[in-house]
């Protein structure tokens, strides 16, 4: 970030950090999805595919490991980078939370 100082008519530069929580730091971390009987695998799948980026091929493994292990684990990233995506999983219906990597 620029600002300008008139006393020496010169820019400087400052950093500026960020406030990091504990819920949003930037530990590696891991999206898990749980199995519901509500939402159906196109759904799911479509979500995946929108939310998270991943292809239709990976959306539909994972949709069918959740349907049969009763969840899996969607994304791995820093707690930040997988916050926004858990909470569009969540507005649209589906059960995500996010866990620290043992």
């Amino acid at each position: 970030m620029l600002y300008y100082n008139a006393v020496e008519e010169e820019l400087e530069e400052v950093m500026v950090e960020d406030e990091v929580t504990d819920t949003d730091s930037g530990q590696p971390a891991q999206l898990i999805v749980y199995n519901d009987d509500h939402n159906t695998f196109d759904w799911v799948i479509q979500c995946f595919m929108e939310v998270l980026g991943h292809t239709h091929a990976q959306s539909e493994q994972l949709s069918l490991i959740i349907h049969f292990k009763g969840k899996a684990t969607v994304k791995t990233a820093p707690k930040n980078v997988l916050k926004p995506k858990k909470d569009a999983l969540v507005e649209r219906g589906l059960s995500a939370v996010i866990e620290d990597m043992d």
